[in-house]
């Protein structure tokens, strides 16, 4: 097995130690291990880790497995984590009932070390393909970052963690200044290539993986900066803005091309009554001013939260 198996974690949960101890000295030389005794264990595991794949057992005194699968699949965090049921349980409709919840697969008792590893390794197979459908489906097939759908789905959840722990959210809406222009004088072609590079630059001012990169639609790109004020999203606005006023672009002709962009920046702690669209709204106004105001720069606001509550 390759160490890349290595970046997949798997939760053990029986309270038996010896199963445990199987399933351990099993699957710990292919994946991460998290091990717990308990229902109520291995729901508050499972919440703050996200495993890859869970190995639950049936039959526990606490808590029994399908009660647990039952927890997991109710919680937004949990409920697309695969399980596989552990059990010593043969019966047609334990295991029925067990499908019924959620389960992906069972794995009976006493355990098999090579239909462990064979079912676990198949599992983590569908897992690394449906990832990988995901991504692409994610992505802008023109530039290889984030796309619009991508975008809005990496913003729902930072938005909604910046709301429970009270920090800033910035967003800049950023557009490539006369790009009509630019694709009128030089096709459609060297277009998309200028889309291409200037893509580059963004995902490039990407300073970890919370913050995203993504192509809005047409010439224009979006970037998201949790965590981060206003004056700390302006910064990397700028940064942006001089890195593609340096670019040199050369077309096929081997003619020296450059381009400039416009940003629209604003930044907001946000509350549950905060309205997205407003906010977005906000800084394509700040975009806005930066185009009449000249082009090649950076407009900043900062929304209040008082001014955008939701109808």
């Amino acid at each position: 097995m390759s160490e890349r198996k290595k970046e997949y974690t798997i939760l053990l949960v029986d309270d038996g130690k010896t199963n445990l101890d199987i399933l351990s000295d099993v699957l710990s030389p292919l994946y991460n291990i998290l091990v717990s005794k308990s229902g109520p264990k291995a729901l508050e595991l499972a919440e703050k880790h996200v495993p890859d794949l869970i190995l639950l057992d049936v039959m526990m005194p606490e808590m029994s497995g399908f009660e647990v699968i039952t927890k997991l699949k109710e919680s937004d965090v949990t409920s697309r984590i695969p399980v596989i049921f552990i059990t010593g349980l043969t019966a047609s409709e334990d295991e029925e009932k067990g499908f019924f919840l959620g389960a992906v697969d069972y794995i009976t008792k006493p355990f098999v070390k090579s239909i462990v590893k064979a079912r676990v390794n198949t599992h983590i197979k569908i897992i690394d393909q449906m990832r990988t459908i995901e991504r692409i489906a994610l992505m802008d097939p023109l530039t290889k970052i984030c796309n619009r759908r991508g975008f809005d789905k990496r913003f729902d959840a930072e938005w909604r963690k910046a709301i429970s722990q009270k920090t800033p959210v910035s967003f800049m809406i950023i557009d490539a200044d006369k790009f009509k222009s630019y694709n009128d004088t030089w096709g459609h072609p060297q277009g998309d290539l200028l889309l291409q590079t200037v893509a580059g630059v963004f995902k490039n001012a990407e300073r970890d993986n919370a913050d995203c990169a993504a192509r809005w639609g047409g010439e224009e790109f979006v970037m998201l900066l949790p965590n981060t004020d206003i004056d700390g999203a302006a910064e990397v606005a700028e940064k942006v803005r001089e890195q593609i006023a340096a670019l040199v672009i050369l077309t096929e002709d081997g003619t020296k091309t450059t381009v400039t962009v416009s940003i629209g920046v604003n930044s907001v702690i946000p509350d549950a009554d905060t309205s997205i669209a407003d906010f977005v709204s906000n800084a394509d106004q700040a975009l806005y001013k930066a185009k009449e105001s000249g082009r090649n720069r950076v407009v900043k606001v900062m929304t209040h939260i008082s001014q955008v509550k939701a109808d």
